[in-house]
């Protein structure tokens, strides 16, 4: 009997993706003198295995993920003060178990976005749902719910994954809509579910970008108290993603990352910081008189 014979009936019992693998384990089963049960046992293998991958991707797609990021992708050797194991620890989901929170903190270019959507993306391998967003968007479609009187349902979609990845928080003060917003969904997501916050703001500041303060106690109180606070220092890894980085020799992309180090330095004055201004990929330093 020919392997084209049994199409039809694999594909009515919904077991069509055994025909990729059917006449390799043919093969096998014969050069093995395997036995019928062994032969079934790997075709049945095949089958979950082949499923597992088609939700893992249906799981990361609807993720909505910027970009598809592990930790086995990052750089934890560039900062050395990245908490790394803390980092790595949360990467095995055990908060989502306990519907426990996550804010990563710190200034731009650390890498906040790249070890949230890690994190996300190792939910989803473990089978959980993930959706991932800018704050700013999702502000701006519950906002237009209010419009055409789709709120609850817009407010459900973001209430129903297990873990949600608000991306950017606090670039800019809320309006009071928008407040309210946060409010309502702050308050839901700790009781249902497990939240990563990214934010250039330490959660100290946040209050101060509601306009009702009383709304704001109320969300942030429970939000900040239910999360690992994650603060990410060190230096900026935007530098080494320039086009022409790579072109570049080792020794002037080092001194264009100590430069832009020294710009972003709490501990340099404003003068200092306007003496040394990284021109293009020159690398031309400029001084004030």
């Amino acid at each position: 009997m020919s392997t084209l014979q049994l199409q039809p009936q694999l594909k009515r019992l919904k077991l069509g993706g055994m025909l990729a693998t059917l006449e390799l384990r043919l093969d096998q089963a014969h050069q093995e003198q395997l036995g019928h049960l062994e032969f079934l046992e790997l075709m049945l293998e095949d089958e979950i295995q082949r499923r597992a991958n088609k939700a893992l991707a249906r799981r990361i797609q609807r993720a909505r993920f910027d970009e598809e990021r592990t930790l086995s992708d990052f750089d934890f050797a560039f900062n050395a003060k990245i908490p790394a194991s803390q980092i790595r620890d949360l990467a095995t989901c055990g908060f989502i178990e306990r519907k426990e929170s996550v804010l990563l903190v710190g200034p731009v270019g650390v890498g906040k976005t790249h070890i949230a959507q890690a994190i996300g993306h190792a939910a989803c391998m473990q089978g959980r749902s993930v959706l991932f967003d800018k704050t700013a968007r999702v502000l701006a479609d519950l906002g237009a719910g209010h419009l055409d009187a789709t709120w609850e349902r817009r407010l459900r979609r973001y209430l129903a994954p297990d873990l949600l990845i608000l991306d950017d928080f606090g670039l800019r003060a809320f309006t009071e809509r928008q407040g309210e917003d946060l409010y309502e969904l702050i308050s839901e997501r700790v009781r249902r579910g497990s939240t990563i916050v990214t934010s250039n703001r330490p959660p100290a500041e946040w209050y101060a970008l509601f306009p009702n303060p009383v709304l704001a106690e109320g969300a942030l109180d429970r939000l900040i108290n239910a999360s690992h606070h994650v603060t990410l220092e060190g230096r900026s890894f935007r530098p080494r993603q320039r086009p022409d980085a790579k072109e570049r020799s080792g020794g002037v992309i080092k001194r264009d990352v100590a430069e832009n180090d020294a710009v972003r330095s709490p501990r340099t004055s404003t003068t200092e910081r306007a003496r040394v201004t990284t021109l293009g990929a020159k690398g031309v330093k400029t001084r004030t008189n």
